[in-house]
């Protein structure tokens, strides 16, 4: 009966000990869980269009000039009235290099060739020796020129594509002022002049809207006020060829009304398209 109890001990002890290791091993399971981890989101920066670098330019256009007055020292033997003065409408065609700075301010510098205008004027004068106490002068010339400018720019938002903007430039301009006549059909006088020509500074103001193509191609359609300065022509001498004042004929203020049509390309523009990954669980 002795070993019998002995055994029955022994048995009971393993017993409890198995127990005791089924009952612990879901414990230690449990604790060996991973914890869950943290979604990771990938996905793409969304870039734009480059707004800065150089961009080349040309450009044409047509112009609407005017004169201020006509002027030479023997308006002072009567009082000139300006009857009309104006010239006929011409084109010019230009380029430049700029340099767009961002997506607000760029800047050029252009160079433009203005063809030959037609001008035609008629003034009257007092003179009391005349029967009609009147004289006439009758004018016809023809001008072109050519202008460099530095122009600065800012370009104001973006609406599908379209920028409106504002500028304004400054720079040289030399008018050329060719085959002038005076005809004084009272008095039957003639006077004429060779060719002459001055450089002024000059400004514009600019303003107008680009369309954009595409990030490197933009058109422009713009109007600006370009002030040119005085023009002159060579001597003025009589049809006898003898010069009373032997000075030139002074074209006082010549400004222009322009309309243009430019293009713009930026050769180192590119357009970075969005891309958007999807939002994505990793374990």
């Amino acid at each position: 009966m002795g070993d019998m109890g002995e055994l029955v001990r022994t048995l009971g002890l393993l017993g409890c000990g198995m127990v005791s290791v089924s009952c612990a091993t879901p414990l230690r399971a449990a604790d060996l869980l991973p914890t869950a981890p943290v979604p990771e989101l990938r996905g793409t920066l969304a870039l734009g269009a480059e707004v800065s670098g150089f961009y080349l330019r040309g450009d044409i256009g047509f112009s609407n000039q005017s004169v201020e007055r006509l002027s030479n020292s023997l308006d002072a033997l009567g009082t000139i009235e300006k009857v009309n003065l104006a010239f006929a409408g011409a084109p010019f065609a230009g380029g430049g290099v700029g340099y767009r700075f961002n997506q607000w301010f760029r800047s050029d510098i252009t160079g433009e060739y203005r063809s030959a205008a037609a001008f035609t004027g008629l003034e009257r004068y007092r003179d009391a020796s005349l029967p009609l106490g009147y004289g006439t002068d009758e004018y016809t010339a023809s001008k072109r020129g050519l202008n460099l400018l530095l122009n600065g720019y800012v370009d104001i938002g973006n609406w599908y594509g379209l920028k409106p903007f504002v500028g304004a430039g400054v720079g040289a301009a030399r008018i050329t002022l060719e085959n002038f006549k005076d005809a004084n059909v009272v008095t039957q006088g003639l006077a004429y002049a060779k060719s002459g020509s001055k450089t002024n500074l000059a400004w514009a103001l600019h303003a107008g809207v680009g369309y954009e193509v595409s990030p490197s191609f933009t058109v422009e359609l713009a109007y600006r006020y370009l002030d040119l300065g005085d023009g002159r022509t060579g001597t003025v001498y009589n049809y006898a060829g003898q010069c009373g004042s032997c000075e030139a004929m002074i074209f006082k203020n010549v400004d222009s009304h322009d309309v243009k049509l430019g293009l713009r390309w930026s050769p180192g523009a590119s357009d970075v398209s969005t891309e958007h990954a999807p939002i994505v669980r990793r374990y």
